[in-house]
């Protein structure tokens, strides 16, 4: 069971989590370009993809109606836009009820939080907000493309890897920290069954018996 001692982290990770959204969402706008409150930016030209660095990493504007890295998601749309949303939210709740336990963990689903919420917010409100669709029905902006060796895998062909964005990014690097720390996972009952005793949890109340047990033991055992 990994120790859980209460600390004011989170209000390191919720902040930085919004700062994280922030610049996907800064990113996506410079790249797609908007005309808000008067102030118009032009961004490129879809399907325009200029060089960032050399021909390994460019900068491609694409936009994809489904999951991360260009993945499709077909008719079924309304249903991953209302996931996105539900688990966003799941991982707030997750991220408070996680306070206390290791950071890394804590910091991982801050990543994924941060992601989730980056391409949540193009799902729901980019078709309304450009008006190209309904709401709930907006499409992800993606345009970091990287380059790879070609390979051909399950007969397709593949020269890049598929374009992505910020919030994908810090899917990505939160799944990689879990999968770095997971022995800092803590157990489902350690984060959500325990009840509070006098301002104590079950864990909490029964370390401080056994420690108070001990100091008994050790008093009475002093000639």
């Amino acid at each position: 069971m990994n120790k859980r001692i209460k600390d004011n982290f989170n209000r390191f990770v919720i902040p930085f989590a919004f700062l994280l959204i922030l610049l996907d969402q800064a990113s996506k706008l410079y790249i797609k370009g908007f005309n808000f409150f008067g102030i118009e930016h032009f961004g490129m030209f879809y399907g325009e993809s200029i060089p960032f660095y050399k021909e390994m990493i460019r900068i491609t504007y694409i936009e994809n109606p489904g999951m991360a890295f260009g993945i499709e998601f077909g008719a079924g749309k309304i249903f991953l836009s209302l996931f996105s949303v539900i688990a966003a939210i799941g991982l707030v709740y997750l991220l408070v009820k996680l306070n206390g336990f290791s950071k890394p963990i804590r910091i991982a689903f801050m990543f994924i939080f941060a992601g989730a919420t980056g391409n949540l917010i193009d799902r729901v409100f980019y078709g309304v907000i450009f008006k190209d669709g309904p709401l709930f029905y907006g499409k992800v902006v993606d345009f970091i493309q990287v380059d790879i060796p070609d390979i051909k895998f399950f007969g397709a062909y593949y020269t890049h890897f598929p374009v992505f964005n910020v919030a994908d990014s810090c899917v990505t690097i939160g799944v990689c920290l879990i999968l770095i720390f997971n022995k800092y996972l803590p157990e489902f009952s350690d984060v959500f069954m325990k009840k509070q005793i006098n301002g104590e949890t079950e864990v909490e109340k029964s370390e401080s018996l056994l420690s108070d047990d001990l100091t008994t033991e050790k008093i009475n055992e002093t000639p």
